[in-house]
């Protein structure tokens, strides 16, 4: 599945799709940014709540296909900038992670 595949499928919202075809391999739910760093795959969807410029440096060092940001939290315009910048794929939803989570699951 591709990044433009799970926002569509799902109703997420794109924050930045600099690569949308991007596939997903799996998932990764965290929030805590250096257990992320240490556990996250490549080519997975990383679920979180994190909004800040750090986010985009973890995202990109664990070389996730996408950042879906849960429970309808936002980027400023500065994070959502280098996101774009660096080529992160970022979505957003409304629901918790869990169920965000069991969305992607479902579609894998």
């Amino acid at each position: 599945m591709t990044v433009r595949e799970l926002q569509q499928s799902c109703g997420f919202e794109a924050v930045c799709l600099p690569d949308p075809d991007r596939e997903i391999s799996g998932c990764y739910c965290g929030d805590l940014l250096s257990w992320v760093m240490g556990r996250a795959k490549s080519d997975q969807a990383w679920i979180t709540i994190m909004t800040n410029i750090n986010t985009v440096a973890v995202a990109t060092l664990c070389d996730v296909s996408v950042v879906v940001l849960s429970e309808n939290v936002a980027f400023e315009d500065d994070v959502r900038n280098t996101a774009e910048a660096k080529g992160v794929n970022v979505l957003r939803t409304p629901l918790p992670t869990y169920e965000a989570a069991k969305k992607l699951s479902e579609l894998i």
